[in-house]
């Protein structure tokens, strides 16, 4: 992966619906860092929060068996997620594959060209 492409996977990150407040800001400070003392900062709070709220496969299921999740999401919505969820660990998947872990997780990989 080189940096254009990291950027398009952090704005993808950015854009999806699943992906939570603090790091979608993470993710729109780094694009818009330009001096490296500030790239570095923002690469450090972005990797910060990405560790944070990926989330194990496990607490997937977890939280939308809950009745939290289901109060949340509805009863059918959130046992569609558990379902895939646990299917997802059935193939030996350890993390969510939403679409805001999935560039979450592309990023960790490539982290080193965050700064």
């Amino acid at each position: 992966m080189d940096q254009k492409e990291l950027r398009d996977v952090v704005r993808e990150l950015v854009a999806a619906p699943s992906c939570c407040q603090e790091l979608k800001e993470a993710g729109r400070k780094w694009l818009e860092a330009v001096e490296p003392a500030a790239k570095k900062e923002a690469a450090a709070a972005l990797v910060l929060e990405l560790r944070e709220d990926i989330a194990p496969i496990g607490h997937v299921v977890e939280f939308f068996e809950s009745p939290r999740g289901r109060e949340l999401f509805g009863e059918e919505r959130a046992g569609a997620i558990a379902a895939h969820a646990r299917e997802v660990m059935a193939r030996g998947g350890k993390w969510c594959d939403c679409p805001a872990c999935a560039a979450g997780l592309k990023i960790l990989e490539n982290a080193a060209l965050l700064e």
